[in-house]
């Protein structure tokens, strides 16, 4: 099972109080509350009580207490939450409060963090598939992660209700050509990148109270998988809904002591990296850290070049983009007047850009999108730097934010309790203060390679793709993995790929050739040249290759043929020569009547259609030695172990 790192003692407490202020706190307890019921608490219950009473603004949660001996329990759970809540967030819940009411009276006010600041492009780096540029980026990562190390943080704490899927959405499949789930890839990812490098590449998932159980299961479900990789589990924590705008703390209107709390945010997994020990002991271990988000498979695309472009240029954080139009719904990494690069939301950069030239965010002519690089949430950063950083005063705690919806125009009560949240990417705040010099850019992609998240369920993501917007759907991210990896092959140039495919009523979808290529296959672009020389598939043709130690010198698939290649064995080599296999059906996708998805499995339902390889060619290879696979469609034993395998 994965190392457990829970939230230890937070790393930044306020200072304790002194034993006259803590009988002050204590005999307002008291007089709130009676002896007898602070005789239910323990001390840290006890202890966050008097504080909130102090505080002030509280006094609902301690008001007409019944006397000890009635709903004993309840009150115990009340108690208990506010003191798991206390424990955990960085300064106590009063922290929490106090920094609550300074965001609730500027969002009152209407406050604008951008007001006067004027924006413009930061360093960075565009790396076009296929370029020397590319090339030499992903040979630089390579070299970085052999000899400084790196590390991968996976952002997990949420669960797929988004998707129309109430599981956690590691499990999914990427696809249904093999079934891998995004755990399971990711876990393939990190085992074929230690065996290039020769060395650990240590892995932290970030889950929650609604993930953590799960992920834990699915861990051992894939012990095969991840039996040589360190992991280590960071549990995120929620935070207390705040009720008005005095920062009240929420309770649930059927249950005075049921405290409402509500997820933080992302930003929480660096607070976490603090607090674990982690950021530390990898700082030590590592150079440079990869983090990336539940559902981006095509993220590990870009993880050797991303590093490369931070080795490169001296980055201490690196922001992985991909190309977007003026004015869409996208944030934006820029650089700012007062020195910060960060990501500005797309809302937010319009403005800023008007008052820097006047015109706003408006799209280059020459390339068709906005100078300014759309944020995907892939983040690099130099493992010194970040550790450094998080032994800061914050300890890891990026700057929050509150978005409110107000009940009415005295923006006193919300509609609904709202809460303090946080992103990972605002960490450059941190940066700035701890390491003002400290260098920060972007690096950006082609989409089509990068950025494809699983992310709506099926409804909005027809009314999307009915507009011509990019679907983010489980549908979506499927055929996206197939393009990338054609495109990767060479079997289709992105510009020519074709986008008619309709599955389960989400349009636009990618209909040309259908690939998958696993890690442990070919782990960068240089792979999948030395790997594969001659290979051709029809439009409905489909290709599935897993493991190491196989080579393609000519292959062709005709009409819907589908071949899966598969040799996981240290010991056995495979060479396809001369192959041409035409058949089928080979994979096949059917869409299910709307009436007929509720009886789908939960992973069909959320794609609006299923998936059929029955009839495809298979080639396993169950024991030692070096086989060719020639024209007849034939395994047998080579003359020779090929030279580069």
């Amino acid at each position: 099972p994965p190392a457990a790192a829970g939230r230890p003692p937070r790393a930044t407490v306020a200072a304790g109080p002194s034993e006259d202020e803590a009988a002050v706190l204590a005999a307002k307890l008291e007089a709130a509350i009676g002896r007898g019921n602070v005789a239910l608490l323990d001390e840290a219950e006890a202890r966050v009580g008097g504080l909130l009473l102090a505080l002030g603004g509280q006094e609902h949660l301690f008001e007409a207490w019944p006397e000890a001996g009635v709903e004993d329990e309840g009150k115990k759970r009340l108690m208990g939450a506010l003191a798991r809540c206390d424990a955990s967030y960085v300064g106590g819940v009063s922290a929490y409060v106090r920094k609550a009411r300074t965001l609730l009276e500027q969002s009152a006010r209407g406050d604008n963090a951008f007001e006067g600041l004027t924006a413009s492009v930061p360093e960075g780096e565009r790396l076009a598939w296929g370029s020397e540029a590319f090339e030499a980026a992903e040979a630089a990562g390579l070299e970085a992660a052999r000899d400084g190390g790196v590390g991968m943080v996976l952002v997990a704490g949420g669960l797929g209700e988004r998707l129309g899927y109430d599981g956690i959405k590691l499990e999914l499949p990427v696809e249904t050509a093999t079934s891998t789930s995004f755990l399971g890839l990711y876990g393939e990812y990190v085992a074929a990148l230690q065996k290039r490098i020769g060395r650990k590449v240590p892995l932290a998932v970030m889950t929650s109270d609604d993930t953590d159980a799960r992920t834990r299961e699915l861990l051992v479900e894939l012990e095969a998988v991840f039996r040589d990789i360190d992991v280590t589990l960071l549990k995120q924590d929620k935070v207390p809904a705040l009720s008005d705008a005095s920062a009240s703390l929420a309770v649930d209107s059927k249950d005075r002591w049921t405290l409402l709390t509500k997820p933080h945010g992302h930003g929480d997994v660096h607070s976490l990296m603090a607090s674990s020990g982690l950021a530390d002991r990898w700082a030590r271990e590592t150079r440079y850290i990869f983090f990336f988000q539940d559902t981006n498979a095509l993220a590990l695309h870009t993880v050797l070049p991303a590093v490369g472009v931070s080795a490169t240029r001296g980055f201490s954080m690196n922001s992985v983009c991909v190309p977007r139009r003026a004015a869409e719904a996208a944030g934006a990494i820029a650089k700012l007047s007062d020195g910060l690069v960060i990501n500005v939301e797309y809302n937010q950069l319009d403005p800023v850009l008007r008052a820097t030239t006047g015109d706003g965010d408006v799209n280059d002519p020459e390339t068709g999108f906005s100078p300014y690089p759309g944020n995907t949430n892939l983040l690099v950063f130099d493992s010194a730097d970040y550790a450094r950083t998080l032994a800061g005063e914050a300890a890891g705690v990026v700057d929050e934010f509150v978005n409110p919806k107000y009940a009415d125009a005295s923006k006193t009560t919300f509609k609904k309790p709202t809460r303090l949240e946080c992103m990972m990417q605002d960490y450059p705040k941190l940066l700035a203060r701890e390491l003002p010099r400290a260098k920060v850019g972007f690096v950006s992609f082609d989409r089509w390679l990068a950025f494809s998240p699983a992310k709506n369920a099926l409804d909005a993501a027809r009314a999307l793709a009915a507009k011509g917007e990019p679907a983010g759907s489980a549908a979506s991210c499927e055929f996206d993995v197939y393009k990338a990896h054609a495109v990767r092959a060479g079997l289709v140039a992105d510009e020519a790929a074709p986008h008619a495919r309709a599955a389960g009523g989400v349009e636009g979808l990618y209909s040309g050739p259908l690939a998958v290529f696993s890690p442990s296959f070919a782990l960068t672009r240089t792979d999948l040249s030395d790997k594969i020389r001659d290979l051709s598939l029809d439009r409905d043709a489909a290709l599935v290759v897993a493991g190491d130690n196989i080579r393609i010198n000519s292959l062709r698939l005709e009409n819907d043929a589908a071949l899966y290649l598969v040799n996981t064995r240290s010991d056995a080599t495979l060479t396809v020569d001369g192959l041409v296999l035409s058949g089928g059906p080979g994979l096949q996708f059917s869409d299910v009547p709307d009436d007929e998805i509720p009886a789908l499995k939960p992973h069909e339902r959320i794609r609006g259609y299923v998936s059929s390889n029955a009839h495809a060619t298979r080639i396993q290879l169950d024991q030692p030695g070096h086989f060719v696979l020639g024209p007849d469609a034939q395994l047998r034993p080579a003359a020779s172990q090929p030279p580069d395998l």
